[in-house]
């Protein structure tokens, strides 16, 4: 079986870095580096090909970026910017116990079949006081089914955003670009946070922002929309 962030890493790295990403570029990074401490070592979990690594390199820290894709890390090594990156697996990290004193997990998670592993693991090399940086896909409003309805049957017609099956766990494959499929697993909220709970973190700050308006500006349909957010963003602290 084949790895799909291996078999698509230059579709993500086409689509979603080197700033031609709104969402990154306008709403993501600049939240992750308002959020981030002024110093100290950082894991940038699942770090695709650097893009955030970078930004936490260039703001002082210590980085270390960790990817299960070889494709990824390439790319990230070869962009430099200041972090070392290393391919590996969110369940067994390769650093020893309590060093690092913050952790970014960026748009990951939603791709993790079991996420208790990875908290306890993230745990384990934070030190007490780190601070952990959680992005995902809103577990609410972008469920698998969720989207647009523009309902011109009804009478008079309506439009409004569906909500899909939120409390059921989900493991979906969606062909996000034609011929490119990646795996999804969707949970409620009260799933993360009580893992993170569980392993030793207390939320923060909980942001649920508006899609930003370089991404809104890209077709008429998302205008519509512009009330639903499509990122929560979570941060925690280690106990």
């Amino acid at each position: 079986m084949t790895d799909p962030w291996e078999d698509h890493a230059e579709w993500w790295q086409r689509e979603f870095t080197n700033g031609v990403d709104p969402e990154y570029t306008e709403q993501i990074l600049p939240l992750i580096q308002q959020h981030l401490p002024a110093r100290g070592r950082m894991l940038d979990l699942g770090c695709g090909e650097g893009q955030v690594g970078r930004v936490a390199a260039a703001q002082g820290l210590d980085v270390v970026g960790l990817d299960p894709a070889f494709t990824q890390v390439a790319l990230a090594s070869s962009r430099a910017g200041g972090p070392q990156y290393f391919q590996g697996s969110a369940t067994d990290v390769s650093l020893a116990t309590e060093c690092v004193d913050a952790a970014v997990a960026c748009l990951v998670f939603e791709h993790i079949e079991s996420i208790d592993p990875v908290f306890a693991e993230l745990s384990r090399v934070m030190c007490s006081g780190g601070t952990f940086l959680l992005l995902l896909n809103h577990p609410l409003l972008q469920t698998p089914g969720s989207g647009w309805i523009d309902d011109q049957v009804l009478d008079p017609p309506e439009q409004y955003w569906r909500v899909g099956p939120y409390l059921s766990e989900a493991n979906t494959v969606e062909e996000v670009e034609q011929g490119v499929f990646i795996r999804f697993f969707h949970r409620p909220l009260s799933k993360y946070l009580n893992a993170a709970v569980s392993a030793g973190f207390r939320l923060e700050r909980m942001e649920e922002p508006a899609p930003p308006p370089g991404f809104l500006s890209r077709a008429d349909e998302y205008a519509a929309a512009s009330s639903i957010p499509r990122l929560l963003f979570l941060k925690f602290i280690k106990m």
